[in-house]
């Protein structure tokens, strides 16, 4: 079933109903072509989900009918930040793609050393743009509660400073040694935390940055096995992990 984000001023408990405007108005009404009856559902941005289907279209908008809103759970118990060396071509839109997928709270594109990909800010606004569109549409599929944001690039010592207000920061690195470190730092990490994710661009991290996030961020270092991983694959590999130990730790 279809599912759609609104702003709360778009829903009247009172009426029951929903208005659906803009871009998710037209994809509603001449791409899915969506008639009357039809049921969706729609979230609020926040912890509730409306089960509605379609009633009218005006001009300008679809006009919902409200069945009944229930409270979920299908956001993971914590926050997880995902600072991204930017890769290159369009890996950038898969590791967003998934990320969300993986319950990522916000995707945040970090500039570092061994990038090739370099973005002045007319680019790097497009690119933004376009993001947040890849991260809209897997928060619809995945059944997310949010949106989450992709966030302005950033360079390295901004987004560890950014990092270092988190609870906990994590930085995946191939010359870390001993998946028993691994293990005790993953699930030392309790419901209700802000995680921040490091994963460097092809090139990987300079040791220099990784010094620089251990002090700016108190970053713990850990790895992630004995293999050497994509960009691409480091990332959803540390989002997997966290999601599956935030979930186990949701069921107790």
């Amino acid at each position: 079933m279809q599912r759609f984000f609104v702003e709360k001023h778009q829903i009247d408990e009172t009426g029951k109903t929903i208005r659906l405007t803009g871009g998710d108005y037209n994809h509603m009404k001449n791409v899915l072509r969506m008639k009357p009856g039809e049921e969706v559902w729609i979230s609020d941005g926040d912890s509730l989900e409306y089960y509605c289907s379609v009633a009218s279209y005006g001009e300008n908008e679809a006009v919902l009918h409200i069945y009944y809103a229930q409270e979920t759970q299908y956001e993971l118990p914590g926050q997880i930040f995902l600072f991204q060396g930017l890769p290159k071509g369009d890996k950038m839109e898969l590791i967003i793609q998934k990320a969300v997928e993986l319950g990522a709270y916000a995707i945040i594109p970090v500039e570092m050393k061994r990038c090739v990909v370099k973005l002045d800010d007319k680019k790097a606004d497009k690119k933004i743009a376009r993001w947040q569109q890849i991260a809209e549409s897997a928060a619809k599929q995945s059944k997310r509660m949010i949106i989450p944001e992709v966030r302005p690039v950033m360079k390295l010592p901004q987004a560890l400073e950014a990092a270092g207000k988190l609870d906990v920061c994590f930085l995946p690195y191939e010359c870390a040694e001993g998946m028993q470190k691994t293990r005790e730092l993953i699930t030392s990490v309790k419901p209700g935390q802000r995680v921040g994710i490091f994963i460097g661009p092809e090139g990987g991290f300079e040791e220099a940055e990784v010094a620089l996030a251990q002090e700016l961020a108190n970053a713990q270092i850990l790895s992630l096995g004995k293999r050497i991983l994509r960009t691409e694959t480091a990332g959803m590999t540390m989002l997997s992990v966290l999601m599956m130990h935030l979930e186990f730790c949701g069921c107790k």
